[in-house]
């Protein structure tokens, strides 16, 4: 949030044109998009940059390798970044580019004001160069002798360059992080950067000679030399904004978060905020890095031909799908696994049964017995105030939830809201008061016109997640006109509409994804195979239970593992657990923890090890069994509104499927929190920690 409260200005990481979007590009700019639509919706004048970085080596050699010139490969490969985000809906204010105009003036104008100022000297340098990361590492900083970040080859280099005297802004930068604790989020990414601000700090080589690379911007002050392209990028987010306001007066710049991927934070935090003291500028007021999206638990690559296509997902399951399911299943700042399976089960559940569900019965029932009009009325019910009031508890809770980046746990709060109305639905039954004719008309007008206006409500909040599904719901309830917003039109408290136009009728928002069975097969309904459920939840194969520790002791051989003897239940049970620099024997004597109970057996250095302990790294690195309060041995522990049909012998890779997470102090399996017979399960771990 900006100081005043009233404006926000965000940015992603202006993408490479070398590659089609992929699902990290479109997953940075849809939670862009998300957290602007909020923002919006929270009544604040908000700005939305994205676009493409086009300088540099690897564009110039793409270009020579396809034929054409530098200009016309970002031309062709700026407009796929532009039309993909145009159909995912990304509405975005400006979509700028490094070749603009604009922005090179403004850039040499940095370089201008940077030497002017004596921030830049001449020398000459011999480094390793990587040409896939366009920069130098030390001897160091290579990896069997590769560059650390890709893996691809280096080759020496000794030419003259110019550099900036990043190093002496070290100090500056170190206490700048520590009095600015929310600087650079999650908490996590910050201690990674104050890690490598403990190292030496080499000042940055800020140009390339034109005889090595051609394509860039020229310096002003040495016009054989072109701008690093990483410098020229990150200005970017100035060039774009620079003499700009936003309608109220205020200056758009600075940007309130700067939101980027987890492997470019360096360049972002250091880099980028060094560049800005020097210059004497506005530091933006969070940057904030996102995980990674993870396939088969490795991250996602072009190399690796791991890539999930975002336009192939849109055609295939919607745009508002794919939008739902990249916002609800990341925790933002952690990494997330992407399958097929849990995009069709959120799908299924959350859509087509919850959000779905509720409106279809609304309009169908309308359409019997009220000729498809309502009245609103007063809540004068104890159902009917009780529905009100998760009404304007989901409103608080999920618009606060959102400024503390929480969008997963947003959704939610605000589909806690929708399934509240199902169950009012079940309560009030008002299919039976439509056959009553004329003499429960009354009764079912105020049935459908509270479940119409909580879903009203719910479907605003849902918007910014889901705009064009969101906007068909609102309009299927009667809000707005053709060519109009209905969301502007649809505020967020009880009784803000008037219902004065007709509801839809026939509106299937989300139909269900069916799956076929493999051939031969039978299915439920009947025999010759035909369509099945979707997949069973990641989490619905995993069994977990609460254990009791009886004895530890040293593994035989191995120096970091603690052999334990377990009691579950009336079972004995000995698992090997990783705990041994962590607790000491007297500190896990006697504790329940929550074990793995169906993980396939494992010969761990010639003990077998039957299931495992969950755990968690909290503070000062220390990892600590999560803690099953008030459970008994023998108790299971399950996820909220989770289906429970255990595997034998699960494996971790399938474990791995439904990670598990800690936010506020509460063990979660995505938004869903684990409990016990008696209570949630917790862990001494900061939000975001994984549980493994």
């Amino acid at each position: 949030m900006s100081d005043s409260e009233k404006t926000f200005y965000i940015t992603t990481p202006i993408y490479y044109v070398n590659d089609a979007p992929h699902i990290g590009h479109s997953y940075t700019t849809i939670l862009s998009d998300v957290l602007t639509r909020f923002h919006k919706l929270a009544g604040e004048q908000t700005f939305f940059l994205t676009g493409t970085d086009e300088h540099g080596q690897k564009v110039q050699q793409a270009a020579d390798k396809a034929g054409v010139s530098p200009q016309e490969h970002c031309d062709a490969y700026s407009k796929r970044f532009k039309d993909a985000w145009g159909e995912l809906n990304i509405g975005f204010d400006k979509f700028i580019r490094t070749t603009d105009p604009e922005h090179i003036a403004y850039v040499q104008d940095i370089f201008r004001r940077l030497w002017d100022k004596g921030r830049i000297y001449e020398k000459e340098y011999e480094g390793w160069y990587s040409v896939g990361e366009e920069r130098f590492f030390t001897e160091k900083e290579l990896v069997d002798g590769k560059d650390p970040i890709s893996g691809r080859p280096v080759e020496k280099i000794r030419e003259k360059n110019y550099f900036f005297k990043m190093s002496e802004y070290q100090e500056w930068l170190i206490r700048y992080i520590e009095d600015h604790p929310d600087f650079i989020l999650p908490d996590f990414r910050r201690n990674e950067v104050l890690g490598f601000l403990r190292q030496p700090l080499n000042d940055l080589c800020i140009s390339r000679p034109k005889s090595r690379l051609a394509w860039g911007i020229t310096l002003p002050f040495a016009t054989e030399y072109v701008a690093y392209v990483w410098v020229d990028a990150l200005f970017n987010y100035q060039s774009a904004v620079a003499g700009k306001k936003f309608p109220d007066g205020s200056p758009i710049w600075p940007a309130d978060y700067h939101l980027l991927g987890k492997d470019i934070l360096t360049t972002h935090a250091v880099y980028w905020t060094t560049l800005l003291k020097a210059l004497d500028m506005p530091q933006p007021r969070h940057i904030l890095a996102h995980g990674w999206w993870l396939f088969d638990n490795a991250r996602m690559s072009k190399t690796t031909g791991n890539v999930v296509a975002p336009m192939a997902m849109k055609d295939k399951y919607g745009v508002d799908a794919f939008r739902y399911f990249l916002i609800r299943e990341m925790v933002v700042g952690q990494d997330a696994s992407f399958s097929e399976e849990a995009l069709v089960q959120r799908l299924n559940s959350d859509l087509a049964n919850d959000v779905g569900n509720g409106l279809s019965r609304i309009l169908k029932l309308a359409a019997t017995g009220l000729e498809s009009r309502l009245t609103p009325v007063p809540s004068d019910g104890e159902e009917e105030a009780a529905l009100k009031k998760a009404a304007g508890d989901a409103v608080t809770a999920t618009l606060e939830k959102v400024k503390a980046l929480k969008l997963s746990f947003a959704i939610e709060d605000t589909l806690q809201l929708i399934r509240a109305v199902n169950r009012y639905l079940e309560v009030k039954a008002p299919w039976k008061l439509a056959k009553e004719g004329p003499a429960g008309k009354d009764k079912l007008n105020s049935v459908l016109y509270h479940s119409a206006e909580a879903l009203r409500i719910g479907f605003s909040l849902l918007h910014p997640v889901m705009p064009a599904k969101m906007e068909e719901a609102l309009t299927a309830l009667g809000v707005g006109v053709v060519g109009s917003n209905p969301v502007a039109l649809s505020p967020l408290k009880w009784g803000g509409y008037d219902y004065a136009k007709p509801l839809g009728q026939g509106v299937n928002l989300f139909p269900r994804v069916e799956t076929e069975k493999p051939a031969g097969q039978k299915s439920a309904g009947g025999p010759g195979g035909g369509p099945k459920p979707a997949p069973a939840d990641p989490f619905s194969l995993v069994h977990l239970k609460v254990a009791r520790i009886e004895e530890v002791e040293d593994h035989p051989n191995a120096d970091s593992l603690y052999v334990l003897r377990l009691k579950v239940g009336e079972e004995d049970r000995t698992v090997c657990a990783g705990l041994k620099k962590h607790l000491a024997k007297e500190e896990l004597r006697g504790r329940n923890v929550v074990m793995v109970y169906n993980l396939k057996p494992a010969n761990l250095r010639g003990v077998e090890s039957k299931g495992m302990i969950l755990a968690a790294e909290g503070e000062g690195g220390k990892v600590i069994p999560v803690m099953p309060e008030g459970a008994v041995s023998g108790d299971d522990i399950k996820a909220a509104d989770t289906p429970f049909e255990p595997k034998a012998d699960l494996t971790l890779k399938e474990f791995d499927k439904a990670p598990l997470t800690v936010q506020a102090g509460i063990v979660r399996y995505r938004d869903r929190q684990l409990n016990s017979p008696k209570g949630p399960v917790r862990a001494q771990a900061p939000d975001g920690t994984a549980v493994r």
